[in-house]
């Protein structure tokens, strides 16, 4: 495993993006996770928000494209929905890793037809990418075109507890 981000880095980098959202949004902003991912991101950035004295309220969304395969199926299924009603409130959809802006894509689709008022999408890592795809409103890493793991990122549902980030490949 070649480490590319200590547990110290990611920290930074999730204070760092609550620096950069808490001006953003309003108290009572409604953060939907994305599972099972984000969880690990969720957590620490909801609690980095708080600290700026944001309020927030908190839904999940579980999403499936990859099982445990390493790249994407190409159809995004919804495995539990909202749990609250998100109707005229503003979201922030957050997820673990953005490559190929399909998941993230469907969870936007999803909580817009529920009825949002202002959606708003953040991912910890984007991974670059040769076609258009869904473009997040904060990203706290650009990471390389790598095999990842680590902070809620997977190997068929392995090291997801990593505090860092690793590369497999």
């Amino acid at each position: 495993m070649d480490i590319l981000l200590s547990a110290d880095e990611v920290t930074a980098r999730v204070e760092t993006l609550a620096d950069r959202i808490a001006p953003e949004i309003a108290d009572g902003t409604i953060v939907v996770c994305l599972l099972t991912g984000a969880l690990w991101f969720t957590a620490d950035l909801t609690r980095a928000l708080s600290r700026k004295g944001k309020r927030l309220a908190f839904d999940a969304l579980w999403l499936s494209g990859y099982g445990d395969a390493h790249v994407h199926s190409g159809e995004t299924r919804v495995r539990a929905g909202l749990q609250r009603s998100v109707k005229g409130a503003e979201v922030l959809i957050l997820d673990d890793v953005l490559d190929s802006g399909l998941s993230l894509k469907g969870a936007v689709e999803i909580v817009r037809a529920a009825g949002a008022g202002r959606i708003l999408t953040c991912v910890f890592a984007r991974k670059p990418w040769p076609k258009p795809r869904i473009e997040p409103d904060f990203v706290g890493w650009e990471a390389p075109a790598r095999y990842l793991a680590g902070y809620g990122m997977d190997d068929a549902g392995r090291l997801r507890e990593l505090p860092g980030v690793v590369a497999l490949d």
